[in-house]
């Protein structure tokens, strides 16, 4: 037998089990569980509350469900310029002092009849920096929600490819004689 080969068969093994784990761990992580978000934790509570007050839960899945929160934390880093993003922060800890001084409580504590009198106020405040905020996170909120997989499958019925194929069948000719 050829040591040579042997011990660079070895090697090779042994620098397959070593990664191996890593690969294991790599190939379930999804992009949402990777997204280095630029929102505090404070932030990203108040745009939960803010998803889950356009979309409740009620009877059926809500926003929060299907994962909006954390497609707008990603949407609103990677897709909007710079001064969108300061806008949306300003106006999160605007909401949350808004929340404080009307209601005594934190906007995330706020009951949801609460916190949806407060969103209302910014749909019709005449500054266009609370205006923007609030067709922002709704439009993208409703978007990311009907554009969910959960959504779109179990509840419109969207199917990758529609209708079925055929492939073997039969096709009757009429002669022409």
């Amino acid at each position: 037998m050829n040591r040579r080969k042997a011990i660079r068969n070895l090697a090779i093994v042994s620098g397959g089990l070593i990664t191996l784990p890593q690969w294991i761990v790599s190939c379930g992580v999804s992009d949402t569980t990777i997204h280095q978000t630029s929102f505090s934790i404070g932030e990203q509570e108040i745009l939960a509350s803010i998803t889950d007050t356009i979309i409740p839960a009620g009877n059926s899945i809500g926003a929060l469900l299907v994962g909006v929160d954390k497609f707008l934390q990603k949407l609103i880093d990677d897709c909007y310029e710079k001064d969108v993003q300061d806008n949306v922060k300003t106006q999160l800890n605007a909401l949350e002092n808004s929340a404080k001084a009307i209601n005594k409580k934190p906007f995330v504590d706020c009951t949801p009849s609460q916190r949806q009198e407060l969103l209302l106020k910014l749909s019709t405040s005449a500054k266009k920096e609370e205006k923007d905020f609030f067709d922002l996170l709704k439009s993208e909120t409703i978007r990311g929600f009907n554009t969910s997989q959960k959504v779109m499958q179990e509840y419109l019925g969207y199917k990758v490819a529609p209708g079925h194929y055929y492939g073997c069948v039969d096709v009757k000719s009429a002669d022409h004689a």
